[in-house]
């Protein structure tokens, strides 16, 4: 469906420091030297960790508590460029930003960033087993599915409604999302502590396996004739939103056993994407709850 989400933002302050470019590599800070940066909550995670060594360390042992990590642009330095292929491999999102950007999150950053979600996800391979077998062993479970979600308010309803309404996991994509921001924390009343959010590394294969275990793929879009209400749910079932005016994304679309729509007047645009979700998962748990 499409759904209208505010503006992205990289947190910018208004005023920014020369930064002399010379002095960005003079040497590795002490632990004890990195800011802590409190950006913008409402698009950007609370804390960013400037520094190789620190950054190194938070991709290495606590990659899903990464959300993005930010270079400096254009950089000549050899082990920035080892660090970005490191956070690649980890399936971290990377992005090249301008040196004002990297100091308006942490100073001193040494060319790189990391901005952390609030909480660590999950791994898909550590809880994969409980969901691929649950056919075969007869159990419900509802899997909640978010895409393109940038506003950090929307994802943290869409969190809160899923614990409501008996999710058992959120799963989210590794980029394209806003990060589990304070904003997130706040607007899920609690619920983000409760519900188990997986990050795959690769989202469509989930989807795919967990379609080959025997769960039914949904897709909420307003694009299709076939109405949410009195729609047929199976004891399994994985139901997939968009956000923004992209609806869902084309790999998810496919993979779809039907696309299903929520009822609405001629005259309103469309739902959110927590709206939408929260519609969704009324109807699937209704009759469970």
């Amino acid at each position: 469906m499409n759904f209208k989400e505010a503006p992205h933002s990289f947190g910018r302050s208004s005023h920014f420091e020369k930064t002399n470019r010379r002095d960005q590599f003079v040497r590795r800070p002490r632990a004890e030297e990195v800011s802590v940066a409190m950006s913008d909550s409402e698009t950007t995670p609370q804390v960013a960790v400037g520094g190789m060594k620190e950054v190194e360390e938070l991709i290495t042992k606590e990659p899903y508590k990464v959300h993005r990590v930010l270079f400096l642009h254009q950089s000549k330095n050899p082990h920035l460029y080892t660090l970005q292929k490191l956070a690649r491999k980890n399936h971290i999102h990377v992005q090249q930003v301008e040196a004002r950007i990297l100091d308006s999150y942490a100073r001193p950053n040494q060319g790189i960033v990391a901005l952390c979600n609030e909480k660590s996800l999950l791994a898909w391979e550590d809880i994969a087993e409980e969901f691929l077998t649950a056919k075969e062993k007869d159990v419900q479970k509802i899997i909640a599915v978010g895409t393109n979600i940038e506003d950090p308010r929307n994802l943290g309803a869409c969190i809160r409604s899923s614990l409501a309404l008996g999710v058992d996991l959120l799963l989210i994509p590794a980029k394209g999302m806003c990060g589990i921001t304070p904003t997130v924390a706040r607007t899920s009343a609690g619920a983000l502590e409760k519900l188990r959010i997986c990050r795959p590394n690769n989202l469509e294969a989930v989807i795919a396996e967990l379609k080959n275990a025997g769960f039914q793929i949904i897709g909420l879009d307003a694009a299709t004739n076939t109405n949410l209400a009195g729609f047929e749910f199976e004891k399994q079932v994985l139901i997939a939103v968009g956000g923004e005016d992209q609806g869902l994304p084309p790999f998810i679309r496919k993979q779809c056993d039907a696309i299903v729509r929520i009822p609405m007047m001629p005259d309103a645009h469309s739902y959110n994407a927590s709206v939408a979700l929260s519609l969704g998962l009324y109807e699937i748990s209704r009759t469970r709850i």
